[in-house]
């Protein structure tokens, strides 16, 4: 059937993308540590750890994205993964901290965690989370 075999295709090339990026991502936590750690929640304590922590994740489960035969696996580590790296960007926005420089509005912040949820979404499709699962995967 030429749509299944169509958005087949399109979550595999999606679900590359997405793991390229959190590869660049979790990257700029090694590279360019400063902005990531000025977002850690101060009682979480050594943002440094947290910081290189969680870009280590990042990058593992990136490429665990691009490989079809981890891409189910990771997908759900990395959903579990953005759940609790709200805690930064919550924390940023609540003590108005500056991400690189720079200082979100309210606006700002509504779409950042906009954007947020339907990479939460798009994540808990890849991993077939409940109810994401395809139909043809379900067990009856």
């Amino acid at each position: 059937m030429p749509s299944r075999r169509l958005a087949s295709g399109l979550s595999h090339v999606l679900a590359i993308v997405l793991g390229l990026a959190f590869c660049r991502i979790g990257l700029l936590h090694w590279t360019n540590p400063e902005p990531f750690e000025a977002i850690v929640p101060a009682y979480l304590g050594a943002p440094s750890f947290w910081n290189l922590l969680s870009g280590s994740f990042e990058m593992l489960f990136g490429v665990g994205l691009v490989i079809p035969g981890t891409r189910k696996r990771s997908a759900m580590f990395l959903f579990f993964l953005v759940i609790a790296m709200s805690l930064a960007n919550l924390n940023m926005w609540i003590n108005d901290l500056p991400f690189n420089g720079t200082r979100l509005s309210t606006q700002g912040h509504v779409i950042r965690w906009c954007v947020q949820i339907v990479l939460l979404l798009t994540l808990a499709r890849i991993a077939q989370i409940q109810p994401f699962r395809r139909e043809h995967d379900r067990k009856i």
